[in-house]
């Protein structure tokens, strides 16, 4: 992300090249994993507050639609995605950090929904996606006050998975993606497909999912290389076929 002056702040063209850039890296077989942070202070300060000025129901609507589809191009990404969130991670910011796969806070980061201080609400996802990661009454407490969180906070109450000195971020960040990526790449990625999938559905289709996905993993010849490399005990050369 990159318009510090307005804390990397989302407006309409932002959230659309993130759609597109989401669809070319997943349909680039060079890549297998996304690190997404941002320049200067803040993550994400959430959404261009600007643009809601001249908006109606309608227009509301589709602000909160177009919000929805630059998170779900993120979630949906059929490869494993880190935030590192830098700094501000408020509103839109903290629901862009939701949709990825892992996040890495730096000590300075702050993450927050803020909306109903404007007299809307999180709609990018934030009212489904928080009450999914942190306990239903913590989501709700932090939806209904605006309270901000620290850091520390947000990994207490399971919002960010790891927190490190702001040095460190971003190769705390490539540090993990780089063991992520020692791994199978199908197999990690049918993990997401599995996991986010299987989240919206009740245990026996969710199982159901989680043996389909195998039988097509059992198909590949990464699953060949990664059994025979155990076997034959040397690191795995995978392919990602």
């Amino acid at each position: 992300m990159n318009r510090p002056k307005a804390l990397n702040a989302l407006n309409a063209e932002t959230m659309q090249e993130m759609i597109q850039i989401m669809e070319c890296i997943g349909a680039d077989e060079s890549i297998n994993g996304v690190i997404i942070t941002a320049e200067g202070k803040g993550f994400i300060a959430g959404a261009d507050i600007t643009q809601f000025v001249p908006l109606d129901a309608l227009g509301g609507r589709d602000c909160s639609e177009l919000g929805q589809m630059c998170c779900s191009s993120i979630e949906r990404l059929e490869k494993p995605v880190i935030a590192a969130v830098n700094g501000y991670a408020l509103g839109g910011g903290n629901e862009v950090a939701m949709a990825c796969d892992i996040r890495i806070a730096s000590t300075k980061a702050v993450f927050g929904q803020p909306e109903v201080n404007l007299g809307i609400m999180p709609c990018f996802g934030g009212t489904q996606r928080l009450t999914r990661l942190v306990a239903y009454g913590v989501a709700k407490e932090l939806i209904y006050t605006a309270r901000q969180v620290k850091a520390d906070e947000a990994l207490a109450i399971g919002l960010v998975n790891k927190v490190v000195a702001p040095e460190e971020l971003l190769s705390s960040a490539k540090e993990m993606m780089a063991t992520i990526l020692t791994k199978a790449p199908k197999a990690i990625s049918m993990c997401k497909v599995a996991i986010n999938r299987g989240k919206e559905m009740d245990l026996d289709n969710a199982l159901e999912l989680e043996r389909d996905v195998t039988g097509l993993l059992f198909s590949t010849a990464d699953k060949v290389e990664g059994v025979a490399a155990f076997l034959e005990k040397r690191p795995a050369k995978f392919i990602g076929k």
